[in-house]
């Protein structure tokens, strides 16, 4: 059996990658429906949804998100008679398809236990995503040829017409961070900018420019507002998914936040250090990684302030306004308990990283007092080296915090930047791709080249001789 496990646990753990890498990318979209109408909300000064509830919880509003996939599964899947049924079948499977494989050369973390913390090891990391993100358009395009309506039609052109267009001054970004990295695999991007934020690849001047290029691509590629022109409701009706109903169209509108997740954590490996905090490297943290613990509880008194906050909301108007025995009226309580386990399992997670120094530092079990049962039930000996859960276990869980904090900021501008600018018309969004990005991709990656031969190790070791 043990022979078995052995020779099946490459297997296995690839399994886990891939089945992590869907779970990132879906567990955030879901969050993302609810920030986009909750930040539209907040934009437009109103409450947003706030009133749908289970069980008395309304959870600010994110029972809606839950509500519209019911709704979803439970329309009527309507197939129109017009349709190329099997290729209008496949658009939306191909489109959220792409979104998902796309995140699989993408690196969240260095590694764990000896294996590489990402789906595939493909050393064109770079050149694949740039592949898979011209893929993307097949969906757009069969969905719009393959309904046999004229509105659909026009949709599917202007995003394959939009994407060929942005996807020049994307990849001539992408090659920016290829020179500077000398290397197109995204680990080997995200290992060059470790340590702190001064070496990652935006604050060079060449690195700026290319990550404003690659980021508003980014935008046309995701078809986010201002260019959003695929689906332009006031001339489309609903653009390249208007015969789409159901689940079917919950693909396509899976598919664009998929694309915001991935477009988010490809900019944040290319020019934002990907996993690396920004203050210190994967290594630094396996050697402290008892200190990390502790630092944890340094959470304790924030999540205490938000218990409070939340027992404080019982005294709001609308619990006020509700009558007695209406289940709405328990969900602060509910909340303050969310916050106080929390504050708990942080506690714990610091004492358990003092268990880790203190076997690191040798010290005495009776210096501990009332402690020192709790160290020799857990088998720890004066000579035990290394923190409880284990310094790869600590690096890998916060490499991917890092990486899911810089994925959701950028979620949130793509949303910030839909309900504040207004939809460009399509004679300026073709000028702005191929009038103004291009020249200045292609002048770009020669400055990128003149930069390379002048600082080849960069800008700070050149001059101070060290990174």
């Amino acid at each position: 059996m043990s022979e078995l496990f052995v020779a099946s646990l490459p297997y296995l753990i690839a399994l886990g990658r891939c089945i992590f890498a869907v779970v990132f990318v879906m567990q955030i979209l879901p969050m993302l429906i609810w920030a986009e109408r909750k930040g539209a909300a907040y934009i437009q000064d109103r409450p947003g949804p706030n009133r749908a509830h289970v069980l008395g919880i309304r959870a600010a509003g994110l029972v809606h998100t839950l509500n519209d996939v019911v709704k979803l599964i439970m329309k009527e899947d309507i197939i129109p008679g017009h349709v190329e049924k099997r290729y209008w079948a496949a658009a939306p499977v191909i489109a959220m398809s792409v979104a998902l494989c796309t995140f699989i050369v993408v690196p969240f973390g260095d590694n764990f236990m000896g294996y590489d913390l990402k789906v595939s090891d493909i050393d064109g990391g770079l050149l694949f995503v740039l592949a898979a993100t011209g893929m993307g358009v097949y969906g757009v395009m069969l969905a719009g040829w393959a309904s046999n309506n004229k509105f659909s039609l026009m949709g599917g052109l202007r995003a394959s017409a939009q994407m060929v267009s942005y996807e020049l001054s994307m990849g001539l970004s992408a090659v920016v961070v290829f020179l500077i990295a000398g290397s197109v695999s995204l680990s080997t991007i995200a290992e060059m900018q470790a340590g702190v934020a001064w070496n990652w690849t935006v604050f060079t001047p060449v690195g700026f420019i290319a990550f404003v290029l690659f980021w508003t691509a980014a935008f046309a590629e995701t078809n986010r507002t201002p260019f959003d022109l695929p689906e332009g409701e006031a001339e489309l009706v609903g653009g390249y998914h208007t015969e789409y109903s159901s689940l079917r169209f919950a693909l396509f509108f899976m598919a664009e936040y998929a694309n915001m997740i991935v477009a988010s954590a490809v900019t944040a490996t290319l020019f934002f250090g990907g996993y690396n905090t920004g203050i210190v490297t994967p290594a630094w943290l396996r050697e402290h990684a008892d200190w990390v613990l502790v630092a944890a509880a340094g959470a304790v008194p924030v999540l205490l302030w938000f218990a409070f906050e939340a027992h404080k909301r019982k005294q709001r108007p609308f619990y006020q306004a509700l009558p007695a025995g209406d289940a709405r009226l328990k969900e602060p309580m509910v909340f303050v308990g969310i916050w106080l386990g929390a504050a708990v399992a942080h506690l714990g997670i610091g004492v358990a990283g003092l268990m880790g120094l203190a076997s690191k530092l040798s010290l005495d079990f009776a210096t501990f007092g009332m402690m020192s049962g709790v160290f020799e039930s857990l088998g720890m000996s004066a000579e035990t080296q290394g923190t409880v859960f284990g310094p790869d276990l600590v690096t890998a869980i916060v490499g991917i915090t890092v990486l899911a904090v810089k994925v959701l900021f950028g979620c949130w501008f793509f949303i910030w930047v839909r309900w504040t600018v207004p939809r460009f018309r399509y004679d300026q969004l073709m000028d702005l791709g191929w009038k103004r990005m291009l020249p200045l991709a292609i002048g770009n990656v020669m400055l990128a080249a003149v930069w390379v031969a002048v600082f080849p190790t960069g800008l700070l070791s050149t001059f101070f001789g060290s990174k």
